[in-house]
């Protein structure tokens, strides 16, 4: 590995994290349209996939949208400007890792919520399906965020040790 595959390596993996929300985002607003359009007993699950898809939709193509101008940005700045490019990812990354521990620790109330709302409401069929809805979207945020996280500090230790 040259000194630097880990910046290549780090945008191709986000790169491919920002397809994997919008495939999880594609596949939740295909379900929500076929729950509003029968509206069948698991109706109300169809508005928390159509909410959280929006933002996952939103982050995945943002990433995408800037994974490539990064990627050549920190090339060239690690070239020329070695210091200069710890800096700047460091604090750009320490940024990515603080926001994506906020995404779980919302995915993670929401996926509280949703339980609650399951065990709590379990007589009201909306409130029900809407539980399930937050439950099955909460967990797919946590299980792609997991992953993010682990690249993020992974990319944060090489460019620290660059």
């Amino acid at each position: 590995m040259n000194n630097t595959d880990f910046i290549d390596q780090y945008f191709a993996a986000a790169t491919l994290g920002a397809w994997m929300f919008i495939v999880v985002a594609a596949a939740s607003l295909l379900v929500a349209g076929a729950l509003l359009w029968r509206r069948g007993a698991l109706l109300g699950m169809a508005w928390p996939l159509l909410a959280i898809a929006a933002v996952q939709l939103a982050i995945g193509v943002t990433v995408l949208q800037r994974s490539d101008a990064q990627a050549l940005q920190s090339q060239q700045r690690h070239a020329l400007q070695p210091l200069s490019f710890r800096l700047v990812e460091t604090q750009r990354m320490q940024g990515v890792i603080g926001r994506i521990e906020l995404a779980r620790r919302a995915a993670i109330g929401l996926l509280a919520i949703g339980m609650a709302l399951v065990v709590l409401l379990r007589r009201r069929r909306f409130w029900v399906a809407f539980g399930l809805g937050l439950v099955l979207q909460a967990g797919a945020v946590l299980v792609l965020d997991h992953f993010a996280l682990d690249r993020a500090r992974h990319y944060l230790t090489a460019v620290r040790d660059s």
